[in-house]
């Protein structure tokens, strides 16, 4: 429910202080009686997506390679390579204990032991042997050893787009033609959180937030960006680009849910597709940044340039809510424009981002 009566930031504090030590001993506990596999130096870690059925190598475009190494200059500040990229799986909780999570999923049910450090996020850190049976997971698998899981994100959502309706009971909110109109509810224990962010919570601004998937509603908890201070109606003109454009353009990755794709597949939404080849989300969407157009089924080497984890990923439709933004990415400084690509689940994870940050600063190349 929309409330502007305050934040309970202490009591917020004060239980989120309580959490972090109950999991801190539960963390101590297990790492007791619990320890992982050491895989070795030599273990292959080459990652892949799985929900519905096992990734193949498939095409070019879907692979998650190692064909670029990390930002020059960063290999000696701790950052990953590309040979390290992380595993990512999506499905259904069918099992949970301290010390391990079992998923299902289209091509059967897999284990995953939980290490010490795993973590977990369903709508707040939590200690992973506290998700449930029947939430719908993401999960992100040890670099290094296999069937060991990293991090887990429960029931998590997103809703990008339009203002439509404003009620007492939340947003009704327009994501694109190709896309049911979302309904976003406010707790008022997140509202202040979100309003900070998002001033205007009125039809015909942005909303970008981050929370609690339930049904056919999503709990906004998290601000996923900062709200342009202008109207979707009002857009500036972007500034206009002269000489030759760089296959390398460096701005802010984020992600969106799989409402209209299978949850596992490995791939992006494009900015600028080509008006020759018609997006279904039609070709009048204004744009505050000038991107070179694609077409659907091109490929983009897609770094995230904050753990500098890479990979080669496909076009697979076009981004024309992400048009509308002309907000930049703050998780390693400041992204120098704004969004030039929207990733499916599996790809942002397996490069190493955080599904409730929302973004990190990113560098496509073109042709992968």
């Amino acid at each position: 429910m929309l409330d502007a009566r305050g934040d309970h930031a202490c009591c917020d504090r004060c239980a989120s202080t309580g959490a972090a030590a109950r999991i801190a001993r539960r963390r101590l506990l297990k790492a007791a009686v619990f320890r992982p596999a050491d895989s070795g130096a030599g273990t292959e870690a080459r990652p892949h997506a799985r929900s519905g059925q096992r990734s193949s190598p498939g095409p070019p475009g879907s692979r998650l390679d190692s064909a670029a190494g990390p930002p020059p200059g960063r290999a000696q500040a701790g950052f990953a390579t590309s040979g390290e990229l992380p595993r990512a799986v999506t499905g259904t909780v069918i099992d949970v204990s301290p010390h391990f999570l079992a998923v299902s999923h289209g091509a059967g049910q897999e284990r995953f032991a939980l290490t010490p450090d795993a973590a977990a996020w369903r709508g707040r850190p939590l200690d992973p042997a506290a998700v449930r049976p029947g939430d719908q997971v993401v999960v992100r698998l040890h670099k290094t050893a296999r069937g060991v899981a990293d991090r887990i994100w429960a029931n998590i959502g997103r809703v990008t787009g339009t203002i439509l309706e404003r009620s007492a009971d939340g947003l009704l909110v327009d994501e694109g033609k190709t896309r049911k109109r979302q309904f976003v509810a406010i707790p008022t224990r997140a509202f202040g959180r979100i309003q900070v962010r998002f001033p205007n919570l009125e039809p015909g601004y942005l909303i970008d937030v981050i929370g609690l998937r339930r049904g056919g509603v999503l709990e906004g908890l998290v601000p996923a960006t900062s709200q342009p201070a202008y109207r979707v109606d009002q857009i500036p003109a972007p500034a206009l680009v002269s000489g030759h454009v760089p296959d390398a353009i460096s701005g802010s990755a984020t992600w969106h849910e799989p409402i209209d794709e299978p949850p596992g597949i490995l791939g992006l939404a494009y900015p600028a597709i080509d008006p020759a080849v018609p997006c279904a989300e039609g070709t009048g969407v204004p744009a505050n940044i000038r991107l070179p157009y694609l077409s659907i089924g091109s490929v983009l080497l897609v770094r995230n340039d904050c753990t500098g984890s890479s990979c080669a990923l496909p076009v697979t439709s076009c981004a024309a809510v992400g048009r509308l933004f002309n907000d930049r990415c703050v998780t390693c400084g400041t992204s120098p424009r704004s969004r030039v690509a929207d990733l499916t689940q599996a790809s942002f994870v397996a490069l190493g981002g955080e599904l409730e940050r929302g973004c990190f600063n990113a560098t496509i190349t073109i042709g992968g």
